[in-house]
């Protein structure tokens, strides 16, 4: 097991991941840029957060922490447009809000 496997904060990010890549998946009446975008952002930050971990230093993992944060804060805002035309459920919008919580674990050696 590698140690940011062991993150909660990757954990919650993996798993909302794979909540994103199924909606994206199954769901065609969400125009394909909206798609892209959210699928790449989601993903930015599960590889960000696992990045991050392996760099020696507080500074370099500092600095995919922050990516990572950023790409949640890009996620939550999809998804917030895509919840407002009800195109995903709130339960879903309510979960990013509990990885945002989950971040400032991130920056734990």
């Amino acid at each position: 097991m590698f140690p940011y496997q062991k993150l909660e904060v990757y954990k919650k990010a993996f798993l909302l991941n794979k909540s994103v890549y199924t909606l994206i998946k199954g769901n065609s009446s969400i125009p394909t840029y909206v798609k892209n975008q959210l699928g790449r952002a989601s993903l930015s930050i599960v590889l960000n957060i696992a990045e991050g971990s392996a760099k020696l230093t507080n500074r370099d993992r500092k600095s995919f922490f922050v990516i990572a944060r950023g790409s949640t804060f890009e996620c939550a805002a999809i998804i917030d447009i895509l919840q407002s035309e009800n195109e995903v459920s709130l339960t879903l919008e309510m979960n990013w809000i509990l990885v945002l919580m989950k971040f400032p674990e991130c920056s734990m050696p």
